[in-house]
């Protein structure tokens, strides 16, 4: 088993060669801090609404190396945050609005992914939410209700026998279909569209760290940009930048991928559609069917390293590996002698109110967008379009959505966050041991730590 090396997906495309670094200062019109999906996808639709601007992109590794390159593969319309907290401050319709424009960014994503030649093992045929406890259908339902209440469009509802038509879980008792989603190979997706970006003539400076930002200029051991607009799309890593610590919290989230498993067990578990899984555990599981026939689960691990650092590399501690293959059997029991060929984790950018931002200031030309907590992979693609709107200056339905100007306060000092963050997720994982031993209804404890998260 292969521990960390930044992910599986990497171990199959190989890294890329690495584009060179800033060479001292340098004069542009635009600078995109972080070469992830978030600022490739601004850089692209920038470029093709402005074709003369000289956009340049910097990056600390390389184009792909943090949450873009290790996600789960989902590209899906799930709102990247609190539809409800969004409401209280702009309404419902709103809300419906940005799932609207969610929906549309699957297809979106798809429609570029096809124009620009890129083979990202794109298949999309929506996603599964399940329950395997009495205590989880209630919740099940619930969740449902409020796609619906929310814009969700075409849901589909399963009973047990209807989700076996689709997928065989152990115990599984319900679950609902939502068609607005994808399967993708991420890496292959970051690959391509930053190769994209740079055919468009936009420059990329990797293996060049950013150390502060402000109006003009953007710092780093190599050099100065400076640059009359200028946008911040770190996301996981936005802790690290001059002034950002307690912004965003960097949230790790880990994944084990199987060896590939043999066709007689996939007659038994179906999954022919390669739908995307998760299920109604309070500490939240999510899995993909790969494209080479492995099944990839991811959780949270470890949810929280002290003072926000964040491990580069993507070890795994063996107890996040070992808890993971137990929700993979327990979901799958036919997978207990399978291999485990690659464990990695990563990090992504969760705000004190669980709510993704986007905001631009023409008055100091300095932007952002992140905190996706976790559903960033067609996110960024809107919030992309959306921060190409914005620096331009156009008055657009996108740049009306409710998470455009959003504010939150920020994250507690340390000792408090880390007490926060753990105890949260210990109270979860708690409550699900409990609910996993014979509990019908929801644990209290869960219930303490919603009060925690704020959520």
């Amino acid at each position: 088993m292969l521990n960390g090396n930044v992910s599986f997906w990497y171990r199959q495309t190989g890294f890329p060669e690495r584009r060179p670094p800033l060479d001292g200062d340098l004069d542009t019109d635009v600078c995109v801090v972080g070469g992830g999906f978030t600022g490739l996808w601004t850089a692209y639709y920038l470029k093709q609404a402005a074709p003369d601007l000289d956009i340049t992109v910097v990056e600390r590794e390389f184009a792909g190396f943090g949450a873009s390159g290790r996600n789960a593969g989902w590209l899906s319309c799930k709102i990247a945050g609190s539809a409800g907290t969004y409401a209280r401050k702009r309404g419902r319709e709103a809300v419906i609005a940005l799932q609207r424009e969610m929906i549309h960014t699957v297809d979106e994503v798809i429609s570029v992914a096809r124009t620009e030649g890129i083979e990202a093992d794109i298949v999309k045929s929506g996603y599964l939410t399940v329950a395997h406890g009495a205590a989880q259908l209630p919740r099940l339902r619930a969740a449902y209700d409020q796609l619906r209440h929310w814009g969700g469009q075409d849901l589909e509802w399963l009973s047990a026998p209807r989700l076996a038509e689709r997928l065989r879980l152990d115990g599984a008792l319900a679950g609902y279909h939502n068609p607005h989603c994808a399967r993708v190979h991420p890496a292959k997706l970051v690959r391509g569209l930053a190769a994209a970006v740079e055919a468009r003539g936009v420059r990329i400076l990797e293996s060049t760290p950013v150390t502060a930002i402000a109006p003009g200029r953007v710092s780093t051991p190599f050099g100065t940009l400076r640059a009359g607009r200028i946008v911040r799309a770190t996301e996981g890593f936005t802790s690290g930048i001059e002034g950002e610590r307690r912004t965003w919290l960097p949230m790790n989230s880990s994944m084990i991928v199987t060896e590939p498993l043999p066709d007689e067990l996939w007659k038994r578990l179906g999954w022919e559609g390669q739908e995307l899984l998760s299920d109604a555990t309070h500490a939240y599981t999510y899995g993909q069917r790969t494209a080479d026939g492995r099944i990839a689960i991811g959780g949270r691990g470890v949810p929280y390293k002290f003072g926000s650092r964040t491990d580069r590399a993507g070890q795994t501690s063996p107890d996040t590996v070992r808890a993971l293959r137990r929700i993979l059997t327990g979901l799958f029991p036919d997978t207990a002698e399978a291999a485990i060929d690659h464990t990695w984790s990563g990090v992504l950018a969760v705000p004190r109110d669980w709510c993704a931002s986007i905001d631009y200031d023409p008055a100091t030309g300095v932007g952002f967008a992140g905190g996706y907590v976790g559903h960033g992979v067609a996110a960024t693609n809107l919030a992309g379009r959306t921060l190409s709107d914005l620096l331009l200056g156009h008055s657009t339905e996108l740049t009306a959505l409710p998470w455009v100007g959003h504010r939150t306060r920020r994250w507690e000092p340390e000792p408090f966050r880390w007490l926060g963050v753990h105890g949260m997720y210990a109270a979860y994982r708690a409550a699900d041991r409990s609910e996993a031993s014979g509990r019908t209804t929801t644990s209290p404890i869960a219930r303490l730590a919603d009060r925690i998260s704020g959520r």
